[in-house]
């Protein structure tokens, strides 16, 4: 397969075969006539074909250059629309709101189509903190902890308890809290408290806390336990949908109150879209609705 020539000459060919003038081409890309000259030379030289008829007071693109232009063009078409899609839409275009993909899942999809109903002509992302870096542009973030974060104002939007939750079919074995030495316990990592907290608080002292299964979100977790995989501690948050559809009981009456929560983040200086007051004080309502 022929190398690719560089792109300062396919952006010297391409601007000198729409002009048909290599003063022209010049003029549009800031170089002088001798440097776009040079460089659709070095581009003929590369593909061992003539591009342009050099004519006294004219230039004519040859068979071959002509078939090669719509290719060249088509190319900076697509490099401008796909450089358009992932960068062009910034800050101050894109109202753009970081999260934890269950926290999305479970709380904000449920009630995010009320905002986009209400404000149809905000230009809304949300992205998932997962695959997100640090240094990554956002406007508004929701994290998960206690409050305490340098540089944002942090706004609460959960008010955690954490319990049991699996099938009926095992609730129905249930009936003690040491019972669940004999299940498999499923676990959500990066939470300060869990089954260790929970096992305390109900006074069970026969259940290993550790034991089971680590994931790292609960929405993997949740899923485990609807599919018969064994018990998962969820927080109140998460696991409303899950029982409100039905899908996993609780098979104790013991919540746990938690210390942690999640929080809404608004950066203390810095830009920010004009919108994310607007975002921020909707979130902030649905945080306190019944």
């Amino acid at each position: 397969m022929a190398h690719l020539p560089p792109l300062s000459w396919l952006r010297a060919f391409e601007a000198a075969a729409r002009h048909l003038s290599f003063t022209q081409a010049a003029e549009e890309l800031l170089l002088t006539q001798a440097a776009i000259s040079k460089q659709v030379k070095l581009l003929e030289h590369h593909l061992h074909e003539a591009l342009f008829e050099r004519r006294p007071r004219s230039l004519v693109l040859t068979k071959v250059g002509a078939a090669y232009l719509p290719k060249v063009q088509d190319a900076f078409d697509r490099l401008t629309a796909g450089t358009q899609e992932v960068f062009g839409n910034r800050r101050t275009q894109v109202l753009t709101l970081r999260a934890p993909i269950g926290f999305a899942v479970n709380w904000i999809a449920s009630r995010l189509p009320r905002f986009l109903d209400a404000h149809p002509k905000v230009p809304l992302r949300i992205v998932s903190s997962i695959w997100t870096e640090e240094d990554a542009q956002y406007d508004l973030d929701i994290r998960y902890g206690t409050g305490h974060w340098t540089g944002f104002r942090s706004d609460q939007l959960s008010w955690e308890v954490m319990e049991p939750l699996c099938l009926p079919t095992i609730a129905a074995r249930l009936k003690a809290a040491d019972d669940l030495a004999s299940e498999r316990l499923l676990h959500v990592l990066g939470y300060k408290e869990g089954w260790g907290t929970w096992l305390a608080a109900a006074g069970s002292s026969k259940v290993n806390a550790g034991s089971g299964a680590h994931f790292d979100t609960s929405l993997m977790a949740f899923e485990v336990a609807a599919n018969g995989g064994g018990v998962a501690l969820g927080r109140s948050s998460m696991a409303a949908h899950e029982l409100a559809s039905g899908r996993l009981v609780r098979p104790f009456g013991l919540a746990v109150p938690v210390s942690e929560a999640f929080y809404l983040l608004t950066p203390e200086t810095g830009q920010i879209h004009p919108d994310a007051a607007l975002l921020r004080a909707w979130l902030l309502e649905q945080a306190t609705a019944p």
